[in-house]
């Protein structure tokens, strides 16, 4: 896949400049980028349907908690750490993990690029993807490490399986769905904003978030076709 081939790249180069950045403009950096991933967020979240949102998410979030997602990446984060040798890693991981998924998953881009490729082989879009990720990569994998480069395998899996099963999908994902699913991961992606952009003690756990996705096709299909 080409989109993971890019974020590799970028992220690898990321890696290469990470630790060779003062802390305190780390620090700085990954605040304003925190700040350019809630506007993201917003963007993608604001052409979404309230009651959607709110149930998809509750709903999803209730779920996520009871499955521990976050927990469960943490865990993952501290295992790659041991594995790696490298210290401090693991606290990051799952932070890099879920941000760098988030961003790099959710959106139409991902979704139409995907069956434009596996329908008319036409890669223009998930090139253009590509570009961009790999940019946003190498600026994550700066601040927030490996985990960056791990969502790579996650990009793998999900925009394959679009293009594998593009013609089944072309039917289930239409505009408007793909519209309704990137606001609700618009949403986690401005939790995600907030979380790089505050310092606070309690985190949004967003990766409990994450079944609300299925939630919100759910929803769509039942109350708004």
């Amino acid at each position: 896949m080409i989109n993971g081939a890019a974020i590799l790249i970028g992220g690898g180069i990321g890696l290469l400049l990470k630790g060779r950045i003062a802390d305190k403009y780390s620090q700085s950096l990954l605040r304003v980028l925190g700040l350019c991933v809630c506007i993201i967020g917003i963007s993608s979240a604001i052409g979404g349907d309230i009651m959607l949102l709110v149930v998809s998410l509750a709903f999803g979030t209730f779920v996520g908690e009871l499955l521990r997602i976050e927990d469960g990446l943490n865990k993952l984060g501290i295992w790659v750490q041991g594995k790696l040798k490298q210290d401090g890693e693991g606290s990051t991981f799952a932070q890099g993990f879920v941000t760098a998924s988030l961003l790099f998953c959710v959106g139409a881009m991902a979704i139409v690029g995907s069956i434009d490729s596996g329908l008319r082989d036409d890669q223009s879009i998930i090139i253009t993807k590509s570009i961009i990720d790999a940019v946003a990569a190498m600026m994550f994998a700066s601040s927030l490490g490996f985990g960056v480069l791990f969502s790579a395998v996650a990009v793998f899996f999900y925009q394959g399986s679009i293009e594998l099963f593009a013609g089944f999908f072309q039917e289930v994902f239409t505009d408007s769905l793909i519209t309704q699913v990137s606001a609700a991961g618009g949403v986690m992606i401005l939790g995600l904003g907030v979380n790089m952009a505050l310092d606070m003690k309690n985190k949004i756990k967003i990766a409990n978030l994450l079944p609300g996705l299925v939630f919100a096709v759910a929803y769509y299909y039942v109350f708004l076709t």
